[in-house]
């Protein structure tokens, strides 16, 4: 019973581009381990760029 994680900035991320996510982090359990796509668990977070930081930055400061 696999659970992903998968987190994203929120940043205008489409239904589409995260049902597209969900299915192929799914389709990877299934190629790579062999596992029942009806036990994959894949949770989406999306994440404000305030609370997301790289090295020393906010991601909202990186992106300006």
């Amino acid at each position: 019973m696999p659970y992903i994680n998968v987190k994203i900035t929120d940043e205008h991320v489409s239904n589409d581009q995260k049902k597209t996510i969900i299915k192929g982090c799914t389709q990877l359990m299934v190629d790579v381990l062999n596992k029942d796509p009806a036990t994959t668990f894949v949770v989406i977070e999306e994440v404000s760029t305030d609370n997301w930081g790289i090295g020393f930055e906010q991601v909202t400061q990186l992106r300006k």
